[in-house]
């Protein structure tokens, strides 16, 4: 990668440069950027920018202490579309599960420098079918000090339906010798913190303009196809949804993988015509003055 190609940022990020249209896409809950490569890789075959954050506190192992709140986030999202705009005039944000709702909100604080919005497997709260209904009583949690006494551990199958790909992931932190709770476990502070991010994002759904591509299981194990409805309902600009039928929330890595690559790119190309040819316009009427 040349010098001018580096991004200062995040260690543990996924950059993969290429031309003025960048796509900055967010990880999961406790997850990490390598969830996107397969996705990233897509995006960048087309000759876009790709950017990939560890987001701290965010990404797994990156908040040993649990301090870190849902804002630390966002502001790390927000140094992160700093970079990006940097190298890019048009710029396309995404996020798997929690990574949406990161993700959304960017959208929607810097409508003027967020251009389209990809969501896999949105999670605005987790209620699959493989959450156990004891997960529901922490919604009456309001405390973040009592919301550290909580750990949760996801049940099989993990969010990924193809054994072989479960099967894999698994043995890959093995291999790296990183504790399997790493990729399965989550602290109650994390979660608390999402909780409020997600309220946060709820609450100003309908000022989300920007067109939006949704990509959501029927048979999430992990998140409801209710959530994706939610958002498909309630945000304000064009929403287009596919709903897949044999995967689970991992949508990014399960056996569908190539259907939402194959139509992340085409999201992507359809609204960066879209973008240039409202620019052409817009530069044919102040031509002909128009406006002034």
């Amino acid at each position: 990668m040349k010098a001018k190609d580096k991004f200062n940022g995040f260690r543990g990020s996924i950059v993969m440069p290429g031309g003025r249209v960048g796509v900055l896409l967010v990880h999961s809950l406790g997850g990490n950027p390598i969830e996107l490569r397969f996705i990233a890789q897509g995006l960048a075959r087309q000759g876009y920018t790709v950017y990939c954050p560890l987001l701290p506190g965010l990404g797994g192992g990156t908040d040993v202490s649990g301090l870190s709140t849902w804002k630390d986030w966002y502001q790390a999202i927000e140094t992160a579309h700093d970079e990006l705009k940097a190298r890019c005039d048009t710029i396309i944000v995404g996020g798997l599960s929690a990574g949406a709702m990161v993700a959304l909100r960017l959208a929607r604080e810097r409508p003027s420098e967020v251009h389209g919005v990809m969501l896999f497997a949105p999670t605005i709260w987790p209620n699959g079918w493989a959450v156990p209904r004891s997960f529901y009583l922490f919604k009456l949690v309001h405390q973040k000090w009592f919301a550290r006494l909580f750990h949760f551990r996801q049940r099989a199958p993990y969010g990924i339906k193809d054994e072989r790909i479960r099967n894999f992931v698994i043995d890959s932190f093995k291999s790296d010798e990183r504790p399997i709770e790493d990729l399965f476990g989550r602290g109650g502070g994390l979660v608390f913190e999402f909780k409020q991010l997600a309220k946060d994002v709820r609450r100003g759904l309908s000022r989300i303009k920007q067109d939006v591509a949704i990509f959501h299981p029927r048979q999430d194990d992990q998140s409801g196809l209710w959530n994706a409805l939610t958002l498909q309902k309630n945000l304000g600009g064009l929403v287009e949804c596919t709903v897949l039928d044999d995967c689970y929330h991992m949508v990014t890595l399960d056996r569908q993988r190539s259907i939402v690559v194959d139509r992340a790119v085409d999201f992507a190309v359809r609204l960066t015509q879209k973008l240039q040819e409202k620019a052409a316009v817009k530069e044919l009427l102040k031509g002909k003055g128009v406006g002034e």
